[in-house]
């Protein structure tokens, strides 16, 4: 699925190589008269009408000065922007600390009223404890080598977590079975975590899913997404993070999930593996 997730962003560049191909048809200018105004080499030229190579800030606004389109290059700036942001790995999104990223995720978890997830790696984030949450981006941020704001940076998921209480929201939440066992922080965290599960699983308004871990299995485990209402799809990848609003990509997501929702037990039977997973946890 994480090929397929990254045309959103690839259709985005390429809708934005369209247009300045376009300006420069519209403006009767070859793709070497362009590169001479622009004092580029006629290959750099071409790189970019044909979405091989994105190009910069500058590069739109010596494009459209060579086109004598000053005028397009805030809408065509937007547009870069906007593809740049589909993408984006951890380094840059968390240059400036864990806390911040966290924040930054607040108002779009605010705007939405149906949440799908679905974590092959860990519990997610919104029904997370305090000692889990803290275990994990600790691991992150050593990993990774971030500054140390990993108090804050809980402190805002916890924050965030409000959402899972206010309004007229509806939750799903659907985690591999290896999700409850995969160990994080320790004997006593996971223990701690897992009878969370169990509470947050008897919300009226939350679903909890669990995908037994089987030999049989015809739809294998995916890489971890969230879906915002019908509107957007985060995608947690190994090298960063990914936002699809591609309707038909939203689609494919929410067809995923409803392929791995129809693989998971609920109820009793979920109850039954994470009560399994804390018995093994001694």
């Amino acid at each position: 699925m994480a090929l397929s997730a990254s045309s959103s962003a690839q259709q985005a560049r390429q809708a934005l190589a369209d247009r300045l191909a376009e300006l420069c048809r519209d403006a009767g200018l070859s793709g070497l008269d362009l590169a001479e105004r622009c004092g580029w080499s006629r290959s750099k030229s071409s790189r970019i009408m044909n979405a091989r190579t994105p190009p910069s800030a500058e590069d739109i606004r010596a494009w459209c000065r060579a086109c004598g389109a000053d005028e397009q290059t805030e809408d065509l700036t937007a547009m870069l922007r906007t593809a740049e942001g589909m993408w984006v790995s951890w380094r840059r999104m968390e240059r400036a600390g864990l806390r911040q990223a966290q924040e930054a995720r607040l108002p779009l978890y605010e705007r939405t009223r149906r949440f799908r997830s679905y974590s092959s790696w860990l519990v997610p984030g919104m029904i997370q404890t305090r000692l889990y949450t803290t275990a994990a981006l600790q691991a992150i941020q050593k990993r990774r080598g971030l500054v140390d704001d990993v108090a804050g940076a809980v402190a805002a998921r916890m924050e965030r977590q409000r959402v899972l209480y206010e309004g007229d929201r509806r939750f799903a939440f659907l985690v591999e079975e290896s999700v409850l066992r995969a160990g994080i922080g320790g004997a006593e965290v996971m223990t701690g975590q897992l009878g969370h599960l169990l509470t947050v699983a008897s919300l009226p308004h939350v679903s909890l899913g669990v995908v037994p871990m089987k030999p049989d299995r015809e739809r294998w485990p995916a890489e971890g997404f969230w879906i915002y209402d019908a509107a957007q799809v985060n995608v947690e990848l190994v090298s960063g993070y990914l936002t699809i609003t591609q309707p038909s990509e939203v689609r494919m997501y929410a067809e995923t999930f409803a392929e791995l929702a129809a693989l998971a037990v609920y109820g009793a039977n979920a109850r039954a593996l994470i009560t399994a997973a804390m018995d093994a946890l001694g």
